[in-house]
């Protein structure tokens, strides 16, 4: 275990919203890092292909109560560029690596994908986090079937901790749920989630375009896909159905709009909802709901997780405006027990134990690997590509409208 006064080196690859933050949301790995280490944090480099940027990320932090972490850190192309500094012994090997780039330059073995095999070339023995989903491309199967080979490249090659973004599983009306679960032995027997989105403010075209950003199941409600595959066990994606409520038809239309969908050819606008069903592997079944509905700016996304004698509902799962809550009913009893955690900062709690599993500390164990974030993004794939398969029937006449 590190002393508390070691100095701590890092490097960040990627410096946007998800790596120094931003007013729309709670991301800021720079800020949890932080937080967690306080002085002993030094930043050695940041790792970004548009250095203004960067400039721009660090400018601010300079200019705050962290600045000592920040005063030398060098703007870099590549991670190449800084393993050079640490051969040439103008820098220090870092303990610890956080990337937040866009997936579409990860996730893959191809070249100019593969930021993960460079990382483990470079730094083979240092512990890296990873911002979700691990990849983002096309056509689907070959873009899952990348992102589990450097799975398995990692599996074998990588010497140190690697921890996934997968937030949600941090928090603690879910590890609450995990908990009674494991201790009761329990058999979850079904699950059903729910994402319905606020799209008021939802103003950036590229967003409603799922060739550009691969639709909302894929970009947005990967959280909730992955939370049903942590507490209702693995999936038997033989058996996933889905289907779609798309942008051309009656139902989807939507009233507030605040930018030009015109400008998106129709087969590329996103569906409005997309309904899924599933088996688990253990026999157990699943379903689930995306919907792009709701006015205003509160998301409305809850799961429900029943065993004999037992049923959880998680509400407010994101806590944006109010608190994580958690509803269990109990053998022996018609009433539900309600928990709330103000207050919980499950992004924190992640960053915590990222950090402990490298130095020994409090809270050691990392909750979403690579392998099983790799598993999250084919389930979004599966649940996309069913539902569009779906929708190409009904537009060929295949089904009945």
């Amino acid at each position: 275990m590190s002393s508390a006064q070691d100095e701590f080196h890092v490097i960040m690859v990627g410096a946007g919203y998800a790596m120094f933050g931003t007013p729309e949301g709670p991301w800021n790995i720079a800020k949890r890092a932080e937080q967690k280490l306080g002085s002993r944090l030094v930043v050695d480099a940041v790792i970004e292909v548009v250095p203004t940027r960067a400039e721009e990320a660090l400018k601010i932090k300079r200019d705050g109560p962290h600045k000592e972490s920040y005063k030398n850190t060098v703007i870099l192309p590549s991670v190449a560029e800084f393993k050079k500094l640490v051969d040439e012994g103008k820098a220090k090997e870092p303990r610890a690596i956080f990337v937040a780039t866009p997936p579409t330059v990860r996730g893959s073995t191809q070249p100019g994908k593969d930021l993960e095999i460079q990382l483990n070339k470079a730094f083979p023995s240092i512990a890296i986090f990873f911002e979700k989903p691990v990849a983002t491309g096309q056509p689907w199967e070959e873009s899952v079937g990348e992102a589990l080979k450097v799975s398995e490249y990692l599996k074998k090659n990588h010497k140190a901790p690697i921890s996934i973004g997968y937030v949600l599983r941090y928090l603690k009306i879910v590890q609450q749920v995990k908990k009674i679960i494991e201790e009761n032995n329990l058999n979850v027997m079904a699950t059903n989630a729910r994402f319905v989105v606020a799209y008021e403010l939802a103003i950036k075209t590229e967003w409603w375009n799922k060739d550009i950003m691969l639709g909302p199941i894929i970009e947005q409600a990967t959280h909730i896909c992955d939370l049903v595959r942590f507490l209702g066990g693995e999936i038997n994606f033989d058996t996933m159905s889905a289907h779609a409520l798309e942008a051309d038809d009656k139902p989807g239309q939507l009233s507030k709009k605040n930018f030009d969908e015109s400008v998106i050819p129709d087969d590329l606008r996103i569906p409005r909802a997309t309904t899924a069903s599933w088996r688990y592997e253990s026999g157990a079944v699943g379903i689930f709901l995306h919907s792009t509905a709701l006015h205003g700016t509160d998301y409305e996304v809850q799961l429900e997780v029943f065993a004999d004698g037992y049923a959880f509902i998680l509400q407010n799962i994101f806590g944006t405006s109010k608190a994580p809550e958690l509803h269990i009913r109990r053998p022996g009893s018609d009433e539900f027990e309600k928990i709330v955690t103000p207050g919980d900062d499950a992004y924190q709690t992640e960053m915590n134990h990222f950090i402990d599993a490298i130095e020994g500390g409090e809270t050691p164990e990392i909750f979403s690997s690579y392998e099983d974030a790799a598993k999250t993004y084919e389930m979004t794939w599966v649940i996309r590509n069913s539902a569009e398969e779906w929708s190409k029937k009904v537009k060929e006449g295949k089904v009945k409208k």
